[in-house]
């Protein structure tokens, strides 16, 4: 009952600091803190999903080391990949025996006994994923899954809405310099000009020939 208690008011805490929030890189580590200290974990991760190179993108981390971090490239299909292809939370209870872990020696090395990841879903498609890495075997909860599920949707939802807001500005932006009078140039015109002149009989008849 506490840590239903303790994973409720983290996600009321990280959803109101994030909706105050327009930096994406801010609203990240904010949320992956929260997550670690709410569930009292050894770190978690935030990865932003690339269509075209499969990969999954580090957008920020709590509790992991640079050299874990760096470990190399992730691939969206071999790192748990049924989470990311069935868009569902899968978790791992042993990491130095499951295949669907892509570098098992450097979880181990980390520290990493378990690994819970959780989709984040746009609409109907892969936005990133949400992962919480213990250093104890762990049998994540209903209640753990669901708490992560829900910080992972709304995060998902703020680095979108950050992005339209900025594509958004950037418009009025342009807009605006468009609308600037320093930017326009105007000229007087007299009641004729930019009408067509009139053609001479010598220019029709090359016309029609």
């Amino acid at each position: 009952m506490e840590r239903l208690k303790a994973n409720y008011e983290t996600l009321i805490q990280i959803t109101k600091a994030i909706s105050t929030i327009r930096d994406p890189e801010e609203i990240v580590l904010i949320t992956v803190e929260g997550v670690t200290h709410a569930l009292n974990v050894k770190g978690c991760a935030l990865f932003l999903f690339s269509p075209k190179s499969e990969e999954l993108k580090l957008a920020g981390s709590f509790g992991l080391s640079q050299e874990y971090l760096n470990k190399g490239p992730i691939n969206a299909m071999r790192s748990i990949a049924s989470a990311l292809k069935e868009l569902q939370p899968v978790a791992i209870f042993d990491v130095s025996d499951d295949p669907r872990i892509q570098y098992p020696e450097a979880a181990q090395k980390e520290g990493i006994a378990s690994i819970l990841s959780v989709p984040i879903v746009m609409g109907r498609g892969l936005f990133g994923c949400l992962r919480v890495y213990t250093a104890v075997p762990w049998e994540f909860t209903l209640n753990d899954v669901n708490f992560v599920q829900a910080v992972a949707q709304v995060v998902g939802m703020s680095i979108e809405m950050c992005r339209l807001n900025k594509g958004l500005m950037e418009s009025i932006d342009i807009l605006k310099g468009m609308r600037d009078p320093k930017a326009v140039h105007y000229k007087k015109r007299t009641p004729y000009e930019g009408v067509p002149r009139g053609f001479t009989p010598k220019e029709i008849e090359e016309a029609n020939a």
